[in-house]
């Protein structure tokens, strides 16, 4: 079985005092959060500050690791593939919001109880830990 690591981030920022969480939509409607493959050279870190940096514009640093997740998907020509993910928290340093219309259909930011809503709602079953912990880590309420 052929293995594959992505990672990604739950990344924020302070805006006028508010706190607020960066969703993409994937090219399939879902909301999501950045992530991508790792490239021959990289940690699994410089992967998550790359990957977002390209799919949504922003530049961030990491402030802690969040969670790793593991799955399997079936690839057309691969066959079944395991999958494990690396999500970090990550802050917005800076950059515009500018989605990689090449692998996202958009990119915005959201207070977090709207976040969680629309993750809840239209995002992927195993982000809602991923997310939970990183408003928690952030002390957001989302009751």
């Amino acid at each position: 079985m052929r293995k594959e690591i992505s990672a990604g981030g739950v990344v924020f920022r302070k805006q006028d005092g508010r706190l607020e969480i960066q969703l993409i939509e994937d090219r399939f409607g879902k909301r999501t959060l950045a992530k991508g493959k790792m490239e021959p050279g990289e940690t699994v870190e410089q992967t998550a500050l790359r990957e977002i940096v390209e799919e949504t514009g922003v530049t961030g640093r990491i402030v802690e690791p969040l969670q790793t997740i593991s799955y399997q998907y079936e690839h057309a020509e691969l066959g079944v593939v395991q999958k494990e993910v690396h999500y970090y928290l990550v802050e917005a340093e800076e950059g515009q919001l500018r989605a990689q219309v090449e692998e996202i259909s958009g990119v915005a930011w959201h207070p977090p109880a709207d976040a969680w809503r629309l993750q809840r709602e239209a995002g992927y079953d195993n982000n809602d830990e991923v997310l939970r912990l990183a408003l928690e880590r952030l002390g957001a309420d989302i009751s």
